[in-house]
C-alpha cells in the first residue's frame, strides 16, 4: 500500500501534528515501507496457533487465600508517620 504525501499531510492534520512539508514526503516513504512489512505478516499462515500472553509458558505458585490479622501490628505499624489503636492514621481528603 503506497501513501503519498497528501494523505500524509491529512492524518498529521487530523492528530494535531504540525509537520514541515519538506518532511512529507520522507514521512509517505516511512510509513509505506512499514505498511508493506505489515502486508507480509498478513501472509503467514497462523491457522493452528493458539493466542499467547507470554513467550515462556510458567505457572504462578498460588497461596492458600488465607485472612490474618497481619501478624504482628507493632512490626506492620512501625514506619508508620502516624497511628492509632493498631491503625494507620491519613489525613482527612474528602470534605
Amino acid at each position: 500500500m503506497a501513501i503519498d504525501a497528501a494523505t500524509v499531510r491529512k492524518v498529521a492534520r487530523l492528530a494535531r501534528i504540525a509537520e514541515p512539508e519538506e518532511k512529507l514526503d520522507q514521512l509517505a516513504t516511512e510509513l509505506s515501507g512499514i505498511l508493506n512489512w505489515i502486508e507480509q505478516l498478513n501472509e503467514v499462515d497462523t491457522d493452528g496457533v493458539e493466542p499467547m500472553t507470554t513467550a515462556v509458558h510458567t505457572t504462578l505458585p498460588m497461596r492458600d487465600d488465607v485472612v490474618t490479622d497481619g501478624g504482628d501490628p507493632a512490626r506492620v505499624l512501625g514506619n508508620a508517620p502516624k497511628s492509632a489503636n493498631n491503625f494507620f492514621v491519613v489525613p482527612k481528603v474528602v470534605e
